[in-house]
C-alpha cells in the first residue's frame, strides 16, 4: 500500500502576539500607564514632549558621565566605589551594543 503525497504550505501552529500596551491611533492611546505619582505632572509631561523621553535623558546623561569618567583619576577608588564605575561602564556599554545593532550612532568609536 503506498502512503498518499501530503503537502502543507501552513505552518502546524500559527500564533500572533497582540499587544495592546502598544496600540496607538495618531496623538491617542488605547491605554495610559501612570508609573507613579508626580509632584508636578504638567511639568514632567512637558519635560517629556519638549526635552526628550526618559531615555533621551538617561542617555546624555550617560554620555556626560562617560566624558566625566574618562577625564578623571579613578585610580584611588575603593573596591565598592569601583564596582559602582564598572557596571556603569558595563551598562553604557551594552547601550552602544543595542544601538549599533539598531543601526544607531552612538558614543564610542
Amino acid at each position: 500500500m503506498t502512503q498518499p503525497l501530503t503537502l502543507s504550505l501552513a505552518p502546524n501552529q500559527l500564533s500572533q502576539v497582540i499587544n495592546p500596551w502598544s496600540w496607538k491611533m495618531g496623538d491617542f492611546s488605547l491605554f495610559t500607564v501612570n508609573l507613579g505619582q508626580s509632584a508636578a505632572p504638567e511639568v514632567e509631561t512637558r519635560v517629556l514632549d519638549e526635552v526628550g523621553s526618559y531615555g533621551r535623558q538617561l542617555g546624555r546623561i550617560g554620555d556626560a558621565l562617560r566624558v566625566i569618567m574618562a577625564r578623571t583619576d579613578l585610580s584611588n577608588l575603593s573596591e565598592a566605589d569601583q564596582a559602582a564605575i564598572d557596571a556603569l561602564k558595563l551598562q553604557l556599554d551594552h547601550v552602544d551594543v543595542l544601538k549599533r545593532a539598531a543601526g544607531r550612532p552612538t558614543t564610542t568609536h
